[in-house]
């Protein structure tokens, strides 16, 4: 009998554990949290996702799509609110394309759904304490509160593991103590996060656009908004941790509902407890892992945010680690299940993508935050459409060949991206660009002179 474990019923790790049920193993996947379809169980992380063409490609290849885009809600595009009052749209890609705000917590209930439809046993409150890579064991702390001294220890064998246990990774830890060049590196920004969730209106009526990520940039610092299915947004403020303008300086009621008066007025009629949700809800940091190697022999396997946690601002942790599932089950396909072989070039396929959408991502963060509300930079984004549009084989957006394109690996478009901005600076430069924008002789140009050297 093929036997797998997983640690780590998250995202990343029931999908896996579906992905690998279908291929006909048995799989064990330990949690170290309760049950969260029990409501009392929190469900980690707030920030609502958002589901891209990457993820739904892997969600495809197991034939839950369809059930998962049921609980999501399409944004067509980016609806920024300007601290004037003014409000803009700004498409993602061709018209047709979109992304889907999904709820985490109702995301993962539902994986980890399927995955008990598809045989996989899922076992909870198991605290990962070690891993006897010379054994092929396991070691649990096992209670309802795990970090009790109290606990119970087990210890189980396993034949094949992957660590899907997210960017503080218990599964990552044990490995990088057992090996002497084991490299990692993690880097915070130096913003973290607060949710702030935007009540629906009478009857469960969207009171902002409902088809859209919301954005109030405000240069060192932005508030989001993404859709829920019950008419409510799920805000996130990102906002620096220290500083004249941070979280440390936003200590008494007045101080925050002046802040937000000020920089987010319509957000305060919007959310009438706005401060109570600002001292009740924590603060929150967010942080890079970059680390190598994800694999040990042909038993152990780092994945998802394990292996490359990434910040949220192009919208790819999740799809990241979807992907990574998918490239893992062509790879069995390939290889014909010979793990040295499978573990080996997932490693090496996954690598360089994985540190190139942590750039991206963090690169993003500063276009959300201090370019989006830029005038010169909406008018470059505007080149930059017509060039996709009257020529898609030589020119695809950063954005769209991260978000629309998996056929586009993350290095290459990370590559792509950098080649582009380039030009685009240079073309930015040229006198006359505002009033050439809509020239189609203007963009022909572009093309002769840049891409058809």
């Amino acid at each position: 009998m093929k036997e797998a474990s997983i640690i780590g019923a998250g995202l990343v790790g029931s999908l896996l554990s579906i992905y690998l049920a279908k291929k006909g193993y048995a799989i064990s996947v330990h949690e170290r949290r309760g049950d969260m379809r029990n409501e009392e169980v929190e469900a980690g992380r707030s920030i609502n996702l958002a589901l891209s063409d990457r993820g739904i490609q892997a969600l495809k290849e197991v034939g839950i799509a369809d059930e998962v885009l049921n609980i999501g809600i399409p944004m067509h595009g980016r609806y920024i609110h300007n601290l004037d009052g003014s409000h803009a749209f700004q498409p993602y890609g061709k018209e047709g394309q979109y992304i889907n705000s999904v709820s985490r917590r109702e995301l993962n209930c539902k994986l980890m759904d399927l995955a008990e439809a598809h045989g996989v046993k899922l076992q909870f409150n198991q605290k990962l304490d070690h891993i006897n890579f010379k054994k092929n064991e396991l070691s649990f702390k096992t209670e309802q509160q795990p970090q009790t001294p109290n606990a119970k220890h087990q210890t189980v064998p396993y034949k094949l593991l992957f660590g899907a246990d997210g960017a503080y990774s218990a599964a990552r830890l044990s490995h990088m103590l057992q090996h002497n060049l084991f490299e990692y590196h993690q880097t915070y920004i130096d913003c973290g996060y607060k949710e702030l969730s935007i009540p629906a209106g009478e009857n469960g009526r969207f009171l902002l656009e409902k088809n859209a990520l919301h954005i109030w940039p405000r240069k060192e610092y932005m508030l989001i908004a993404l859709p829920n299915l019950d008419g409510s947004f799920t805000g996130t403020l990102f906002f620096p941790f220290k500083g004249d303008m941070s979280f440390e300086k936003l200590t008494t009621e007045e101080t925050v509902l002046s802040f937000f008066q000020q920089t987010f007025p319509d957000i305060v009629a919007l959310v009438p407890d706005l401060v109570k949700q600002f001292f009740s809800h924590p603060t929150s940091s967010l942080v890079t892992v970059k680390c190598f190697p994800w694999i040990r022999d042909d038993k152990f396997c780092l994945i998802g945010d394990a292996a490359h946690a990434i910040v949220p601002f192009f919208g790819q942790g999740m799809n990241a680690g979807f992907e990574d599932c998918s490239v893992l089950n062509q790879l069995m396909e390939k290889h014909s299940e010979n793990w040295t072989e499978i573990l080996d070039e997932f490693q090496t396929l996954r690598k360089p993508d994985a540190d190139a959408i942590a750039d991206l991502a963090v690169n993003n963060f500063t276009e959300m935050r201090a370019k989006t509300a830029d005038p010169k930079f909406l008018l470059q984004k505007k080149i930059e459409a017509q060039l996709h549009e009257f020529y898609p084989d030589k020119w695809i957006p950063a954005y769209s060949q991260v978000t629309f394109s998996p056929h586009i690996r993350y290095s290459e478009a990370l590559q792509n991206s950098q080649r582009q901005e380039e030009i685009m600076q240079e073309i930015m430069q040229k006198e006359d660009v505002a009033n050439s924008a809509n020239n189609r002789a203007f963009i022909d140009k572009i093309v002769k002179e840049y891409l058809e050297k």
